[in-house]
């Protein structure tokens, strides 16, 4: 259980750079499109992306909790 549990955390540590590197590649790109192509929305809008990489992480630190707390049984 202690592996498992080791295992999610380092999962959830992992997705959140993911998601860094997703977010802000994604906004430099719309930066870029604002002042090029004249896109009509507001670089904010890039950071909805965010959600699902959060939701994640959220899942994967409670599963790590979970495990560890059965390994400490």
């Amino acid at each position: 259980m202690r592996k498992a549990g080791i295992l999610f955390s380092v999962m959830a540590i992992l997705l959140s750079d993911i998601m860094c590197a997703f977010v802000a590649f994604a906004y430099r790109d719309m930066l870029c499109g604002i002042a090029h192509l004249g896109y009509s929305a507001p670089a904010g809008v890039v950071f909805l992306y965010a959600i699902p990489f959060l939701i994640g992480i959220i899942i994967f630190a409670v599963l790590a909790v979970m495990f560890f707390k059965r390994a400490n049984r």
